[in-house]
């Protein structure tokens, strides 16, 4: 069916350039919104009724016989009907439906993807802090971003992902003080031990046990590699630099670690530290400087960033030398803009919210001529975690938080995807551990993959070679739930363009549920593997298609497509 909408777009087209020359650029269909009322509709007679001084109904019926008329609407085309102030509800036959049977079973796993457009788009995600374990919340964020860079893929862009790490600053600083500590025997309790009354986890030092076992492997001397480095522990408790060093590069490893068990992979690794080393922060500021966008107002360095929008200017560089961290921040995106990338997209916690205005206000004062609403932004908000109808928020890995690898041993890595993608990344989400591990159907990510499986398990009971089905006679699917499956197979490619531009996952799995209900729908009231070898063919061949597009939407969200269940 997309290869047929394609034909009727482009007998739209030229018919509105008949009406009126460069009108045919409005040639689009949307879906009605009540079933009955046809299987695509136009509002372009509306639109062009006021510039050509025309009646919309009048404009609507003058269109409507001019398509009727073609040879792509005869062939494919039932009726052209006329509602309201000028919609065009068009209904389509049976042959028009079930070519999308045909396209999916031809194009498989390229189905609903565009070639290759020669855009480039860097997506940042993750980019935790060396201190801790992964929480659940860099969970939801890389769930995100890998999904919408694998979006980004189908619709022909060159995808880069990049994971930015903070090994820079006071956290850095906590972090080895506190591995100091353990390794000299004190532990969190203790009176040398301090903590914020309000959030222990802010201002105090870090409690978790991998404290313990960081400090543990440093006095045995153990060497650790991380992505990007190799470090040998000197295991002298007193060079407090170099037991920073070991446990940068010691929690580097144990998130690559969570992240390999996630399936994440990145393209590039960022550090903060380098912006520093090779002279990138000193260079924005003084770029920030000479522009004239900077003051000096009680010992410190301000940003004039009310100039571009912001609530307040900023300070840049404090009384004592130290810089703010909003400022190696936009060091790091003029590097991301000079770079070259056609699109770029940071996809963060709610928190960071307050950062994006200083930071495209400093883009914007550098006269670099970065554009506006450099970059786009993705937020979203923090997971909770429910077991046993209770809410679980520790974790004694972390100490003060329940972390991806603990999803994941509790569940299962395509359990996690799923569901962290299953709601708009601003909205707060609740990660059900029972519904996770339940086998029915109020299980989303089950329910999908249960249709694959059953799929498969009907292909196999056959015994032939799916790849013999593209050429299949389709005309025996007349049922309307074989009619309806095959309409929501078309929605596929539309579905993944518009998740895509909106940055929205989540699309992908409502449509995936949506595609799985269909086919237990029809699945429940067709036999497949009847005597009749035709009808059984075509049956097999819609069945087939439907196998191909839960695969190739699962692949979008990184979630496996099980043969057996």
């Amino acid at each position: 069916m997309l290869s047929v909408k394609l034909e009727l777009l482009e007998a739209l087209a030229l018919a509105l350039e008949k009406l009126s020359p460069g009108a045919g650029v409005k040639a689009v269909f949307e879906s009605p919104k009540v079933a009955a009322h046809g299987d695509l509709a136009t509002t372009v007679a509306m639109q062009l009724a006021k510039p050509l001084k025309l009646n919309p109904r009048q404009l609507a019926e003058k269109l409507r016989l001019e398509l009727l008329e073609t040879p792509q609407f005869t062939r494919w085309v039932q009726t052209v009907d006329i509602a309201g102030p000028g919609f065009i509800n068009i209904t389509l036959k049976a042959s028009a439906k079930q070519q999308i049977v045909h396209d999916i079973l031809t194009q498989g796993a390229r189905f609903g993807s565009q070639a290759a457009n020669g855009k480039r788009i860097m997506v940042e995600f993750v980019s935790a802090n060396p201190t801790g374990p992964l929480h659940v919340g860099h969970g939801r964020q890389a769930a995100l971003g890998d999904a919408i860079c694998n979006l980004f893929q189908t619709q022909g862009w060159q995808v880069y992902r990049e994971f930015y790490y903070n090994d820079a600053g006071v956290q850095i600083a906590t972090l080895a003080t506190s591995t100091q500590l353990r390794a000299k025997g004190f532990k969190p309790g203790d009176d040398c031990w301090p903590t914020d009354p309000e959030n222990p986890a802010s201002k105090g030092f870090y409690n978790g046990d991998y404290i313990q076992d960081i400090a543990c492997d440093y006095l045995a001397k153990k060497t650790v590699q991380a992505d990007d480095r190799s470090y040998t522990a000197s295991g002298n408790i007193e060079d407090l630099d170099d037991m920073r060093q070991f446990a940068v590069a010691y929690l580097r490893h144990e998130q690559d670690l969570d992240l390999q068990a996630f399936d994440v992979k990145f393209d590039n690794h960022f550090l903060e530290s380098s912006l520093y080393t090779s002279g990138k922060v000193a260079d924005t500021v003084k770029r920030l400087t000479d522009a004239g966008k900077t003051y000096e107002k009680d010992g410190a360095l301000w940003l004039k960033s009310t100039d571009y929008g912001d609530d307040k200017d900023r300070v840049m560089r404090k009384s004592d030398g130290t810089f703010t961290y909003f400022v190696p921040d936009v060091a790091y995106h003029i590097s991301k803009f000079e770079r070259g990338f056609d699109k770029v997209v940071n996809i963060q916690g709610t928190d960071h919210h307050g950062t994006i205005s200083r930071v495209r206000a400093g883009l914007q004062a550098a006269g670099l001529g970065v554009p506006q609403g450099f970059p786009d932004y993705l937020l979203h908000t923090m997971v909770r975690v429910m077991r046993g109808g209770e809410e679980v928020k520790i974790s004694k890995r972390a100490g003060s938080y329940v972390t991806l690898r603990d999803l994941i041993e509790w569940t299962s890595t395509d359990a996690v995807r799923f569901f962290l993608l299953s709601r708009k990344p601003d909205t707060e989400y609740v990660f059900d551990i029972d519904l996770a591990l339940a086998k029915n159907n109020d299980n989303p990510v089950y329910y999908v993959q249960y249709a694959h499986a059953r799929i498969c398990s009907v292909l196999a009971a056959w015994g032939d070679d799916a790849a013999t089905l593209t050429d299949t006679d389709l005309s025996p699917l007349q049922s309307p739930q074989a009619l309806g499956l095959m309409l929501v197979l078309a929605r596929y490619p539309d579905m993944l363009l518009a998740a895509a531009a909106d940055f929205s996952p989540h699309d992908v799995t409502f449509y995936l549920r949506e595609l799985s209900s269909s086919y237990h729908s029809y699945y429940d009231v067709e036999r497949i593997l009847v005597d009749d070898a035709a009808v059984k063919r075509a049956r097999l061949a819609l069945v087939a298609a439907t196998k191909q597009v839960l695969q190739n939407g699962l692949a979008v969200l990184g979630v496996s497509a099980p043969q057996k269940m």
